[in-house]
């Protein structure tokens, strides 16, 4: 699968203009030339997120009395009426109930929050009753539809089909949750335009070399609609399942059950220890997955979420990976949102949603301890305030384990306590597949206070470095610049490692989180012939993490330990002190230690950061590192 390069932030609401109309030339306009081609369709750079304001609690927060109950769940094999949301876990005398009603009130009133979507409102209207969120709900679907409207005849491709279809999740569940919702307050003629253009959009991005809009073919490249994995296939069964079930469409049913649940349970049923392939980053993007797997629950009663272990073990997952000042997480891949991996509002509603879809009482409690001790105790931003009405639970306990093998991913984590002065450790080495993962196969971060040594991707603007010189691993750099290899430019030292592959990593645990770990990185480099093996093995213990490295190198190659800091390194013969971390080179004795800056390669991307090369060895390293 070709690499797709632009920098997305997964499961971000677009920005949105509100409540206005447009006129019906560009909807009849529409009508015709979907019926000129065929009449429907066949079935079948990132910004920052400001916070939330506090937001006052309005008069009329209290429920109305006739609440619409929730439909109850569908039996296993059949198919639910509608959109069937189970909302009795709503707590309407909690302080999160008050503020998403405060944010869909200030909507209503003309003063829509960053991102405010039609889903607020709708949903608002399902806990209330109160007629004024379906109006909110209705007049902004219908601008949604009207500016697709519009835009076909202009010529051009509706929002909803930008960026490979990205956003058509949260644009077509906009819509379906609101003629669902709201379907007494919807016209004739506005369901047959809102559908003639869901049912496009739907269409579009499963036939993606059929894909037209009107009478004008437009093929699209079909990203990710084979790969599990991957976050833009999470956005396209969002939309398929809210459209099948607000149009009562039996065949986008079979779709699914056909078509697109089973490879999703294969490939998630390799994910034992939970996570994703896509890193942390993008991986982020399964606070979308879980809450369709609840949904597919209630509407036809088959429980994905309990078919394997991924979602209870993404729980665990998560709590490890966050570090234990509890305020960042392990930065594995792309990180386009935020280059720095600080907590935010979708890694808590990852774990809100996970929490939701277990029975296990272990995992749910390990959920609400680290839910109720995050540097996000509760929603920031008004846009994520309704995912924040699921329970997060009381006080809650650790996991027993301070070590956690993600064995699916190839992410390993481990701390000496659940303390905030705990030393933490994650390491790197598995699958190698994923567009957003990087070349960090046998790479680590260690951190006690603050990072100890970290990728430099964390201090880059884009956060997208994706190189081996940006890890902390072993640099290969072979003679022959001009042989061909993968994943990289033409001339480029550097021996690369390659997609998709699989390293190993075999983890034996001691008492109080320390572990000792043998990784072979070979496979990684896919026989290129400057490499003919790297093993790595890691000792923890004692805050102490030891690095042995054993390679054979082709000929011409040579082999330099790398190791990203945030301070500038303080050379002392065979050691080197870089903040607080301390780098004792064990072997060889005569090792030359060198420093790069960062900054001296791009001050505009590498905004602060410095890089220890240890040279001198053509088999082996062994480096410890510690605190000063």
């Amino acid at each position: 699968m070709a690499s797709h390069r632009a920098i997305h932030r997964p499961g971000h609401a677009p920005r949105r203009s509100a409540l206005a109309w447009r006129g019906r030339t560009a909807a009849v306009l529409y009508l015709v030339s979907l019926a000129a081609a065929c009449g429907f369709p066949e079935t079948g750079t990132p910004v920052s997120v400001p916070k939330a304001e506090a937001l006052p609690a309005p008069s009329d927060a209290a429920p109305a009395p006739d609440v619409v109950p929730a439909p109850a769940p569908a039996a296993a094999g059949t198919m639910a009426s509608g959109i069937p949301l189970d909302l009795d876990y709503v707590d309407r005398n909690s302080g999160e109930y008050r503020r998403f009603t405060a944010f869909v009130d200030s909507a209503v009133r003309g003063n829509p929050g960053y991102a405010f979507a039609a889903a607020d409102a709708a949903l608002m209207h399902r806990l209330s009753g109160k007629d004024r969120y379906c109006e909110l709900a209705v007049s902004m679907v219908e601008k949604q539809v009207a500016d697709a409207e519009a835009a076909i005849a202009r010529g051009d491709r509706p929002e909803v089909a930008g960026d490979s279809y990205l956003q058509v999740g949260p644009m077509i569940s906009d819509l379906a949750l609101t003629l669902d919702t709201c379907n007494t307050m919807v016209t004739a003629a506005q369901r047959q335009r809102w559908s003639a253009y869901a049912e496009q959009a739907v269409w579009n991005v499963w036939h993606h070399v059929r894909a037209h809009w009107g009478m004008r073919p437009e093929p699209w490249t079909g990203w990710a609609t084979d790969n599990p994995g991957n976050n833009y296939y999470y956005s396209f069964l969002e939309a398929t399942l809210y459209w099948a079930l607000a149009s009562g469409n039996a065949d986008w049913m079979k779709e699914l059950r056909e078509d697109r649940v089973p490879p999703l349970q294969q490939y998630f049923a390799q994910l034992d220890g939970g996570g994703s392939r896509e890193g942390t980053g993008y991986g982020a993007a399964h606070m979308r997955l879980f809450p369709w797997y609840r949904l597919w629950r209630d509407a036809t009663g088959q429980d994905l979420a309990g078919a394997s272990s991924h979602a209870r073990d993404s729980i665990d997952y998560w709590i490890h990976a966050t570090v234990p000042t509890r305020d960042r997480f392990a930065p594995i891949g792309d990180q386009s949102r935020n280059s720095v991996p600080e907590l935010f509002d979708y890694h808590r509603r990852v774990v809100l949603e996970a929490r939701a879809l277990t029975e296990d009482a272990q995992a749910r409690s390990a959920a609400a301890w680290w839910l109720g001790n995050i540097s996000v105790p509760e929603m920031s931003s008004g846009f994520n305030l309704r995912h924040g009405l699921l329970p997060a639970g009381g006080n809650g306990e650790p996991p027993a384990s301070l070590l956690h093998h993600a064995e699916g991913t190839g992410h390993l984590f481990a701390r000496t306590g659940w303390d905030k002065d705990a030393m933490w450790v994650a390491i790197v080495a598995g699958p190698y597949e994923e567009s957003h993962a990087h070349q960090d196969q046998g790479g680590f971060t260690l951190f006690a206070g603050d990072w100890l040594a970290v990728t430099e991707n964390i201090w880059s603007h884009s956060g997208i470095q994706q190189g081996t010189t940006v890890h902390n691993v072993v640099r290969f750099e072979r003679a022959d610049a001009s042989a061909r290899q993968c994943n990289a430019p033409a001339g480029d030292v550097v021996v690369h490692q390659c997609t998709p592959t699989r390293s190993t990593l075999e983890v034996t645990p001691g008492p109080d989180g320390s572990f000792s770990a043998n990784a072979d990185l070979t496979a990684a480099y896919a026989g290129n012939p400057a490499l003919r093996g790297w093993q790595r093995r890691f000792d923890f213990a004692d805050r102490t993490l030891t690095v042995r490295d054993r390679f054979d190198l082709g000929p011409g190659t040579r082999a330099v330990f790398q190791l990203n800091v945030p301070e500038r390194p303080r050379i002392e013969g065979n050691q080197a002190v870089a903040g607080n971390l301390r780098v004792r080179v064990l072997e060889p004795a005569n090792a030359t230690l060198a420093v790069h800056d960062w900054s001296s390669v791009d001050a505009q991307e590498f905004r602060r950061g410095w890089r220890l090369d240890v040279s001198g060895s053509d088999t082996g390293y062994v480096v410890a590192l510690s605190e000063d």
